[in-house]
């Protein structure tokens, strides 16, 4: 564990927030040096509010809808994460694209998860349920995780981390899922934690991890 000042982490987050939780159960039990400084949502009963809020945690219902124009709507999110000082965004099943502002504003300190092996069943529509389905409708012998970079297209970074997971041959969507969420919990983190460490070069599309 390094011992520098714990980077500040904001999570986006659309859903239940198993990931928010998981990385917040990381920090506490010592594992990962960061802050979650914030959690940020478009849907007011997100679980992933719920937890930060019942542990003191920033939360933020924050939706295109609220606001009259795109503007308005982008400028209130760069308010809010200037505001917690993030230094690493986090979308944890955040089911929005970002804008692409925001993009701009946090090039390289933004990262999302996909529970796949990118660049392989990536893209518009392939989240949740569509991903493993479209896995096993293809008949591959393994799946697995990816950390990537977030720019402007649909899960077209250059990625951080990946991690591979069996497919046994009576899985389902459902059973895949579940294995792929139990590594997703770990990898995350792991992820988190170069960034913490400064141990993430990169250069243009090429990502190395220095030692």
């Amino acid at each position: 564990m390094s011992e520098n000042k714990p980077i500040r982490v904001v999570a986006f987050a659309s859903g239940g927030g198993s990931n928010v939780r998981a990385i917040y159960n990381n920090i506490v039990e010592g594992k990962l040096n960061a802050l979650l400084a914030g959690v940020i949502s478009n849907n007011s009963s997100c679980g992933a509010l719920e937890h930060a809020r019942h542990n003191d945690i920033p939360a933020f219902h924050i939706s295109r809808k609220q606001f009259q124009t795109e503007t308005a709507y982008e400028q209130k999110l760069l308010d809010v994460l200037q505001s917690l000082h993030t230094e690493l965004i986090v979308l944890a099943g955040y089911m929005k694209m970002m804008p692409e502002s925001i993009v701009r504003a946090y090039k390289n300190k933004m990262l999302n998860i996909h529970p796949a092996l990118l660049p392989s069943f990536g893209g518009r529509g392939l989240y949740g349920h569509f991903v493993h389905q479209a896995v096993l409708d293809y008949g591959c012998k393994v799946s697995g995780v990816t950390v990537h970079l977030v720019d402007a297209e649909y899960d077209t970074g250059a990625p951080i981390l990946q991690r591979c997971v069996p497919i046994k041959d009576d899985d389902t969507p459902e059973t895949l899922a579940a294995r792929v969420l139990e590594e997703e919990h770990k990898i995350y983190s792991d992820a988190i934690q170069l960034f913490a460490e400064s141990r993430v070069k990169i250069d243009r599309r090429k990502v190395t991890i220095l030692k």
